[in-house]
C-alpha cells in the first residue's frame, strides 16, 4: 500500500484528550498527595524537582507513541490508527511510595533519602524493561490472546474499576451524574452543546455541583476555599535538573530496593505485552520491542532528571480509539502535562476539581477492557478468561483485607489465619493465588486455553513454566527466592506430567482456531 500522510488531529481527538488527559491528571494529583502527605516531602522538592521531571517523562512518552501511531498510519494508509496511551504506572506509584520510599523516610527521617531510593528503584526497573524488550515478542508469539487479555481484564475489573465505582457511589450527586454524562456521550453518542467533549462536560458539571454544595456549607466533594487560595503559592516556572548524584545516592538502600524492583520490572514487561496485544486486537499492531524499550528509556531519562515514578504503556487503547482518539490526543496530552508541571499548576487543579468528577472516566475504561477480553477472543476460550481473572481478584481482595486490618492496628498473622478462615476469609489462599497476579493469570489462562483446544502437550509446557516461575517466586509468592511456594511448584509439576500423559491418548486432537 502507498504510504500517505496521516492527519495529526481529528475531531475525535478532543474526546480522547479530555478523557486520557484527565486520567493522567488524576494519577499526577494522587502521586502529588502521596509525596506531600505520606512521605512528607517539602513543596520545593515536589513542585520544584519531581513534578517537572515527571512532566518531561510524560511528554517524551506520549510524543513517542504519537510518532509510532503516525508512522503506522502512514505505512498502512489507514485513518483510524490510535496511539498507545502511556503514563505513570499506577501500581508502581503505590509500591515505590509505601514499600520503598516510606520505610526509608521513617528510618532516616530524611525525605531526600527516600526520594533517592525511589530514583534508584526506577533506575533498576528501566534496565529490566529495556532488556525485556528483546524477549517480549517471543512471549507474545507463544501465549494465547485469551490469557493475555484475560489477565489484563482482571486488572481492569479490580484495581482500575472497583475503587472508582465505590467512590462514585459514595458521592453519588457528583459521581453518578458525571458517569451518566460520560456513558451517554461515549456509548450513546449523545452530542452536547455544540460538540463540547463529554469528558469536559462531566468534569465541569461535577466541579460545579461540588462548589455549589461547598458554598451552601455542605462540603460536598471535599473542597475548601482556603485550600484553593493556598494552592496558588506553588505558581512559578521550574524545569527539570539532572539528579544523577541522587540516583546513585539511593544505592545505599539497594537491599530494600531489589526486593521489589526486579519483580515489578517483570510485571511492567508482562503488562506492556498485555496492552500491546490489546491494541492489536483493536486493529493497531505495534512493534513489541520498540514499545518495551521505549518505556525503559523514557523512565531512565525521567529518573536521571529526578522523577521516582516509572512510565508504562497504559491499559485502555480500545477505549480511546472507540471514542475517536487517533494520533494527536497522545502528543497534546504530554504537552499539556509539561505545562501544568513546569508552571506549578497541579496544586491549583487538585484544590479546584473534585477527584470524583474524574473517576467515571477510569470506570469507563475498565468496562471496555474487561469486555475486550471476551469480544476479541474465541468464544470457546471464555472459561479460560474467567480463570485468568482470578489471580487479580485474589490480589485485590488481599489488599482490602490488609488495609482493613492495618487500619485496626493489626494484621492477618496477629489475628490468626484459622480465625479468619472460620468466617470465610481464606487469607492464605488469596495470598498464594494473588502472588504475581498478572503473570499468574497468564499462566493459568494459557493452560486452560490449550486444554480447551486439546493441545495438551502445549498445556503441559505452560504448566511446567508455571512450576518454574513459582519455584523462584515470580508467581504465587510475595517475594523472589528459592523454593518460595514448594507445594504449588510440585502441583504444577504434577499437572505438567498428567497433561503429557493425556496427550499420548489417541482421542485428543487440536481444535482449529476461530
Amino acid at each position: 500500500m502507498i504510504a500517505t500522510k496521516p492527519k495529526f488531529w481529528v475531531p475525535g481527538d478532543w474526546n480522547a484528550l479530555f478523557g486520557f488527559g484527565t486520567n493522567i491528571l488524576v494519577n499526577v494529583l494522587v502521586l502529588t498527595g502521596l509525596l506531600r502527605f505520606v512521605i512528607q516531602m517539602p513543596d520545593s522538592l515536589v513542585f520544584g524537582r519531581i513534578l517537572p521531571a515527571l512532566g518531561l517523562m510524560l511528554c517524551l512518552s506520549t510524543g513517542y507513541y504519537a510518532f509510532l501511531a503516525w508512522n503506522l498510519a502512514r505505512k498502512t494508509g489507514r485513518s483510524d490508527v490510535c496511539a498507545l496511551p502511556s503514563g505513570i504506572s499506577v501500581p508502581h506509584m503505590f509500591v515505590v511510595t509505601f514499600v520503598v520510599m516510606l520505610p526509608i523516610k521513617l528510618a532516616t527521617n530524611d525525605p531526600v533519602k527516600a526520594w533517592e531510593a525511589g530514583l534508584t528503584w526506577v533506575f533498576i526497573q528501566s534496565f529490566v524493561l529495556m532488556i525485556g524488550g528483546f524477549v517480549g515478542p517471543a512471549i507474545r508469539r507463544v501465549t494465547p490472546r485469551a490469557a493475555l487479555l484475560g489477565s489484563l481484564a482482571g486488572i481492569s475489573v479490580t484495581f482500575i474499576s472497583m475503587s472508582p465505582a465505590a467512590q462514585i457511589f459514595s458521592t453519588p450527586m457528583i459521581g453518578v451524574v458525571c458517569f451518566a454524562i460520560i456513558l451517554a456521550s461515549w456509548f450513546g453518542e449523545v452530542k452536547y452543546f455544540g460538540g463540547v467533549p463529554g469528558g469536559l462536560i462531566a468534569i465541569a458539571t461535577g466541579t460545579a455541583i461540588a462548589w455549589v454544595a461547598t458554598a451552601a456549607g455542605l462540603g460536598y466533594g471535599g473542597l475548601t476555599l482556603a485550600n484553593l487560595t493556598g494552592s496558588f503559592a506553588t505558581f512559578g516556572f521550574s524545569v527539570p535538573l539532572p539528579a544523577v548524584d541522587h540516583v546513585f545516592g539511593g544505592f545505599a538502600f539497594l537491599g530494600v530496593i531489589l526486593v521489589t524492583a526486579i519483580p515489578f520490572g517483570i510485571y511492567d514487561l508482562i503488562e506492556a505485552l498485555d496492552n500491546v496485544e490489546s491494541a492489536e486486537a483493536a486493529g493497531d499492531s505495534y512493534p513489541t520491542t520498540r514499545v518495551l524499550t521505549a518505556d525503559g528509556v523514557v523512565s531512565l531519562i525521567g529518573c536521571l532528571m529526578g522523577n521516582p515514578f516509572i512510565n508504562a504503556v497504559y491499559i485502555g487503547h480500545p477505549g480511546w480509539k472507540a471514542m475517536g482518539g487517533r494520533i494527536g490526543y497522545s502528543a497534546v496530552t504530554g504537552l499539556v502535562m509539561l505545562v501544568l508541571t513546569w508552571l506549578g499548576i497541579i496544586s491549583v487543579l487538585s484544590a479546584l476539581i473534585p477527584v470524583v468528577a474524574i473517576l467515571p472516566i477510569l470506570l469507563y475504561i475498565g468496562m471496555l477492557i474487561g469486555a475486550q477480553a471476551f469480544s476479541e477472543s474465541p468464544h470457546r476460550h471464555a472459561p479460560a478468561i474467567v480463570l485468568a481473572l482470578l489471580p487479580q481478584l485474589a490480589a485485590w481482595g488481599k489488599t482490602l483485607i490488609d488495609g482493613a486490618l492495618g487500619a485496626a492496628g493489626t494484621n492477618a498473622a496477629a489475628v490468626g489465619l484459622p480465625k479468619l478462615a472460620q468466617v470465610g476469609v481464606l487469607y492464605h489462599g488469596l495470598e498464594v493465588l494473588g502472588g504475581g497476579a498478572t503473570l499468574g493469570g497468564i499462566v493459568l489462562g494459557s493452560i486452560a486455553v490449550c486444554i480447551i483446544d486439546k493441545t495438551l502437550e502445549r498445556a503441559a509446557v505452560f504448566a511446567l513454566a508455571g512450576g518454574v516461575l513459582t519455584f523462584f517466586g515470580f508467581i504465587h509468592s510475595e517475594s523472589l527466592g528459592i523454593a518460595q511456594s514448594p507445594t504449588v511448584t510440585v502441583a504444577y509439576a504434577a499437572v505438567a506430567g498428567l497433561l503429557f500423559l493425556c496427550a499420548r491418548q489417541p482421542q485428543t486432537s487440536a481444535v482449529a482456531a476461530e
